[in-house]
């Protein structure tokens, strides 16, 4: 049957905005600016276009549901804030996430084709990346010039920005869950991706972000646990890059110093320390001042984004360095700034990523088939390692994390089976 110039108009639109979307995962790279850009005019777009056309369905959904009452919540903190302009600016607009996830739920259910698009972005931004990254470990400085970080740490074209392990091992899940959905793949493109998956394990070492290390090495083995299909390659390029990594450890005095020698220094653990921390001694500060600005409101916190100002009280800072953006952990920022209703939308949703892999386990061995796809698990050990309780991360309401987490969530959302 022949299309109508507006079924044609729609399928071109879609197209191309399928590819707008694909082209955040290079543009991370130069920063959020530009892909919250994207984010909102695309989010602001959707809202048009889902209205004019009365495709209301797409927002009857929980996951929509959820994040619309945590919105409502932070929009309440905010208000009830000391400095109410200031906490709005994060809180107002940041419905746009939302919006953005169930767009691209939209688009892989009209143009299946965005998983090629995402697929290419990745396999020219993750090489990239690998090359440029490893050529600063051995020759100090990148392509670009960017000197390589203090302790050996590289930092490739994020330059005094050290995330380069936090956007590869945010990312590669979803990387890895396109990689196995993905039809007619030839043995040359498998044994070249899993070459690549052993250089990206490996450069995540290298960035020396330790947190990141530790992520992507929880969503590895969770991937390797529960899928089915390329487990025995997952394990094999986990396995040899281990080898690689542990080899590096013990003969490079740097990189050594870094993972083991700081890290119990950090946490007093060496024989030196006569105190104990959690991860270390300013991270506890930043508990401990969070804490006591909980303490003060208890249900609806300080106001989003109001840590960065409420550190610097006399009656809340505590420890050698409470004085930062944020607490540099999502639970205990939205304890502070949001209260005990905002954490509990939080802690919820990790407590329902939990529930959804207990499910899975209980049905695999009760009645003997899996409930999640592999596709859908390589994706939810990157959601569960992003909202993970026990980690330092950035803020919650900053653009850039936000960003990994609302592409996972649209992509989750479709089940696309083989």
């Amino acid at each position: 049957m022949k299309r109508t110039f507006n079924e044609q108009h729609d399928s071109v639109l879609v197209k191309y905005i399928s590819i707008i979307c694909a082209c955040i995962v290079p543009l991370l790279v130069t920063g959020p600016f530009l892909p919250d850009l994207i984010v909102s005019f695309l989010s602001l777009w959707f809202l048009y276009y889902s209205l004019k056309y009365k495709i209301y369905k797409i927002y009857k959904n929980i996951y929509f549901y959820f994040f619309i009452a945590f919105c409502l919540v932070c929009i309440l903190s905010s208000i009830l804030s000391d400095n109410i302009l200031v906490s709005l600016r994060s809180s107002l607009f940041y419905i746009r996430f939302g919006v953005f996830a169930l767009l691209i739920s939209y688009l892989i259910e009209q143009n299946k084709k965005i998983l090629n698009y995402f697929y290419y972005a990745f396999l020219i931004t993750f090489p990239s990346l690998v090359i440029d990254g490893y050529f600063q470990f051995f020759q100090g400085s990148n392509l670009f010039g960017y000197k390589i970080g203090e302790n050996y740490r590289v930092s490739s074209f994020f330059g005094d920005e050290l995330i380069l392990g936090s956007y590869l091992a945010r990312l590669y899940p979803l990387f890895f869950a396109i990689f196995v959905v993905r039809s007619n793949k030839r043995p040359l493109e498998i044994f070249a991706v899993s070459i690549l998956f052993v250089l990206i394990d490996i450069l995540i070492f290298f960035s020396g972000e330790r947190a990141s290390f530790v992520l992507f090495n929880l969503s590895t083995i969770f991937i390797i646990i529960f899928i089915s299909n390329y487990k025995w390659l997952r394990i094999g390029v986990f396995t040899f890059s281990l080898f690689i990594i542990t080899i590096l450890l013990i003969n490079n005095e740097k990189l050594y110093d870094r993972y083991i020698v700081s890290s119990k220094r950090s946490m007093g653990l060496d024989s030196s320390s006569t105190q104990k921390y959690f991860f270390s001694p300013g991270h506890e500060s930043l508990i401990r001042t969070s804490w006591k600005m909980f303490l003060d409101k208890p249900i609806f916190g300080q106001g989003p984004k109001l840590y960065r100002i409420k550190s610097y009280d006399p009656k809340y800072e505590t420890g050698t360095s409470p004085h930062h953006p944020h607490p540099h952990n999502f639970y205990v920022q939205l304890l502070a700034e949001t209260g005990i209703v905002g954490f509990s939308f939080l802690a919820g949703l990790f407590c329902y990523f939990v529930f959804l892999t207990l499910k899975h386990i209980y049905i695999y061995f009760i009645y003997k088939k899996k409930w999640l796809s592999d596709y859908q698990i390589c994706l939810l050990s990157g959601l569960l390692i992003t909202i993970w309780p026990l980690t330092t991360n950035g803020s919650i309401f900053g653009n850039y994390l936000m960003l990994f987490y609302t592409l996972q969530i649209g992509f989750f959302k479709k089940n696309i089976k083989l």
